[in-house]
């Protein structure tokens, strides 16, 4: 049978990640110290995993409803209006399989054959490919270290045209770690009043910003709420990336369509995950500032020794990830990492992983302990000394 011909052009036409090649290579290299991968090296709270076995130890392994747990959709309107000040009810949430899955649903239910979608990159890997398998046409825009990685609203307003449907708003963004403040939303917003353009605002890093201003969505911006779905979950904020759990909150309409694709699709996210967020989401709030202030830590260490060894990193505020210049070097991103992997073993991630805007630079993880870190910058100096790139002290 010729396959060519059978599988789908738009799925055919994917990219492999360029984040779990080098994930995928580091696991086959037993010394390798691994920075590439956005996962918390916390273990998930103990009151989390113990709603968790509570659950399958009552027997509560049946399917949930669609949309999830109306008392855990009950407890996520509480969380978002005691954070972020975001005012929702349990009809306008969709819990999901991850925040990925809520990406995936948004991105189905709104983008028909055509319909243009703006994506400020370097940004996170999925909505180019499922903007194209929904037919829809993605608009990149590249942001740029000098303006902190923010879309700003002279961009935007250039990109949009008539064809416009739906604005993605990655932020705090990976792999940037670049944060939109509530004056740059402001001015972002004003573009939008006025025309029909939808807010896809994936906000999953949300609880991970530094500094005294906390987050603010979108959606919480005077006339914004109406046109915004936010997309958020537990992997990241709690460490629980493997339970796999995420949530969508929007206009009722919206959820309603969303909600009928993940029927057919998924059927309900994992029961026990579900039961484990209820406790999250009420009593986790210290753990959030413990698991913040340690990753703040990591940022300033890390940040600070890719600037001394010559790889000008711009300063992220959010997220936990930091995004140095490699073109010190003269290679391109992947040959960058390709060669620091084999010949010291760190892995890290090529910047055009992430978007073309990405080249000549590399996406370093720092949800990893200190002395994990520590390692890789001493391994990562004796890398640039040995080609001649090395600038400053020694880390």
């Amino acid at each position: 049978m010729n396959y060519d011909q059978l599988l789908a052009p738009a799925a055919q036409a994917m990219r492999p990640s360029g984040i779990r090649k080098f994930f995928d290579l580091a696991a086959d290299m037993p010394h390798c110290i691994s920075l590439g991968v956005g996962e918390p090296d916390f273990k998930t709270p103990w009151s989390i995993r113990d709603a968790g076995i509570r659950s399958l130890e009552q027997g509560r392994t049946k399917y949930t409803a669609n949309a999830g747990l109306k008392e855990l959709r009950v407890e996520i309107c509480r969380y978002l209006q005691r954070r972020f000040e975001l005012g929702y009810e349990q009809e306008n949430i969709l819990v999901t399989v991850g925040g990925s899955e809520a990406i995936d649903m948004a991105i189905r239910a709104l983008v028909k054959p055509g319909d243009e979608v703006i994506i400020p990159e370097p940004c996170f890997v999925c909505y180019e490919p499922i903007t194209q398998l929904t037919g829809g046409v993605p608009v990149h825009i590249a942001t740029r270290a000098e303006d902190g990685f923010r879309l700003t609203a002279e961009q935007l307003r250039a990109a949009i045209t008539p064809r416009t449907k739906l604005l993605i708003l990655p932020y705090p963004n990976n792999p940037t770690g670049g944060v939109m403040d509530q004056q740059d939303l402001e001015a972002i917003a004003e573009v939008l009043r006025g025309t029909d353009v939808l807010v896809l605002s994936d906000e999953i890093y949300a609880e991970l910003t530094y500094g005294l201003d906390r987050h603010v969505s979108i959606a919480s911006l005077p006339g914004m709420w109406e046109r915004t779905i936010v997309v958020n979950g537990f992997s990241k904020s709690y460490s629980m990336t493997g339970w796999r759990l995420g949530y969508a909150a929007g206009p009722e309409p919206i959820i309603k369509v969303m909600t009928k694709i993940h029927q057919s699709c998924i059927m309900s996210a994992p029961t026990t995950s579900q039961y484990a967020a209820i406790v999250a989401l009420r009593s986790c709030d210290d753990e959030i500032e413990m698991m913040r202030d340690e990753y703040n830590r990591r940022r300033r260490y890390v940040v600070k020794a890719l600037n001394d060894l010559g790889l000008t990193c711009f300063e992220p505020k959010g997220a936990f990830y930091v995004f140095p210049s490699i073109q010190c070097s003269g290679l391109k991103s992947s040959e960058f990492c390709e060669q620091l992997l084999k010949e010291q073993e760190v892995a890290i991630v090529p910047g055009d992983a992430f978007g073309a805007s990405g080249e000549g630079y590399a996406r370093i993880s720092y949800a990893y302990s200190v002395d994990h870190l520590e390692t890789a910058m001493r391994r990562i100096r004796r890398f640039l000394q040995d080609h001649g790139w090395l600038a400053g002290p020694a880390v």
